[in-house]
């Protein structure tokens, strides 16, 4: 129940929403020279916010109406969406203050204040990752197949205003959650970056072997030095470290399948068992899932062709738009038959891990398929990559293996911190919890 101080407005009468340009295609690039980027729906994380590094990015080098430049801190929504409950519409993001230039495209809105001294952006920025706007702009959408909103849909929204200090309280709040959320998820993004560093630097360019055939310092402790050789033979790939080989991706390591419940028994579904699926791994921003979207239960999955697979496990999309998406599973899940597994036969995960993100360009480069690409059992069968021997292989996975254990550890906390903001978030821009209540809750972690 909102308070009484709190006014009953439409959005429109707090703020503008204002169309995109129609950047024309033929301008766009996807080779990045610093030009000015063009936002897409593809960039937004579906929970909120940008994805910019880990989505692919176009740059414009055409002419363009500089009113359609955007400036750091600028609100944009999303104004199509392809779901059929159009879960994204309205989801919000702010454009960085990276030093880039960004351009406000079409099918996204961008938030233009009426009056600061009236609404802060930052309280609007939460009110936009509210699920009762989201469901005021999927039931005034039109389209079928692919859902739109626009200006004139938007700005209806109504909601209960809190006066601008209790808004800022707000925004403070939760926006601390999310700041710790981002911060795991940078925190990790450079431990896998140091991770995939290490693994180029001995299996790609093979640095120990070039430091010893020359002569220098490896760098390494001794014990770790003394697994590589001093010396390269030919090969099929070229010169690769003596004593290694070439082969495939299966010499060292097992493939697995997966399968659906059949759809019409609804006892196979929503149970305890994580069920992941290419929309899971295609939609995971980070290198480890540990939670999925639907869930099986133990019936369901005795009855079907799916099967646990065991945590660690590398996890790719082998079929549809996404082919070739991967990630690590941060827990013991089953699986659909869009993905395959693959599973270390040394003991090695996070080392295939790194091996499988090392060739995946390669890999999907050599799939087949008349609309979509698809990788098969044949693809990994006849893939041909440099491959260190065992022992070399768990010098690597005793380094980095802490590493993917702390990424582990940050996603479970964000896990719980983002619960917690997503609970929060309704009962704030209603007024079921005050603004002094709030922080307790945040505390005891419950609600």
């Amino acid at each position: 129940m909102a308070s009484d101080h709190w006014a009953d407005v439409k959005l429109g009468d707090v703020v503008e929403i204002r169309h995109g340009w129609a950047f024309k295609s033929e301008f766009f690039s996807e080779d990045l020279r610093g030009s000015p980027i063009v936002v897409a729906v593809g960039n937004f994380r579906y929970e909120g916010g940008f994805r910019f590094d880990s989505t692919k990015v176009k740059e414009y080098r055409g002419d363009y109406p500089q009113e359609f430049e955007l400036s750091p801190g600028d609100i944009l929504l999303i104004m199509t969406c392809q779901t059929p409950n159009g879960e994204i519409l309205g989801i919000p993001a702010r454009i960085p203050g990276d030093g880039r230039t960004y351009l406000h495209n079409q099918r996204l809105g961008k938030v233009a204040v009426r009056s600061p001294k009236q609404a802060s952006e930052d309280f609007l920025y939460w009110l936009f990752r509210w699920r009762q706007f989201n469901n005021h702009l999927f039931l005034t959408a039109s389209g079928t197949k692919i859902l739109y909103t626009a200006p004139d849909r938007i700005e209806p929204f109504r909601f209960h205003l809190p006066p601008l200090k209790e808004q800022k309280a707000i925004a403070h709040i939760l926006g601390t959650l999310d700041d710790k959320i981002e911060l795991n998820r940078r925190m990790n993004a450079t431990l896998e970056a140091m991770a995939r560093a290490l693994f180029k630097s001995w299996f790609v360019d093979f640095e120990p072997v070039r430091a010893k055939a020359e002569g220098r310092d490896t760098g390494l402790p001794t014990e770790i030095a003394d697994f590589f050789p001093g010396r390269f033979q030919d090969s099929e790939l070229g010169a690769i470290p003596e004593g290694w080989k070439v082969g495939s991706l299966l010499d060292q390591s097992q493939l697995l399948s997966g399968g659906t419940p059949r759809t019409d028994h609804p006892e196979y579904w929503d149970g305890q068992v994580q069920w992941v699926s290419a929309k899971d791994v295609s939609q995971c921003n980070q290198s480890l899932i540990i939670s999925t979207e639907r869930t099986i239960t133990e019936l369901g999955l005795k009855k079907s062709a799916t099967r646990i697979v065991p945590a660690f496990s590398t996890i790719v999309v082998a079929r549809g738009a996404t082919t070739g998406r991967m990630a690590m599973l941060g827990l013991d899940m089953a699986m659909n038959q869009t993905c395959y597994a693959l599973r270390s036969s040394l003991g090695c995960n996070f080392t295939l891990y790194c091996l499988t993100r090392q060739v995946m360009e390669d890999l999907v480069h050599r799939a087949h398929g008349s609309i979509f690409n698809t990788i098969t059992t044949n693809t990994f069968q006849t893939s041909r990559f440099v491959l260190a021997p065992s022992n070399t292989l768990r010098q690597f996975e005793n380094i980095v293996e802490p590493m993917f254990r702390q990424i582990l550890a940050n996603s479970d906390e964000s896990r719980t911190l983002a619960s917690i903001r997503d609970a929060m978030l309704p009962k704030l821009l209603s007024g079921e919890i005050p603004i002094k209540d709030s922080e307790k809750f945040v505390e005891r972690g419950t609600l």
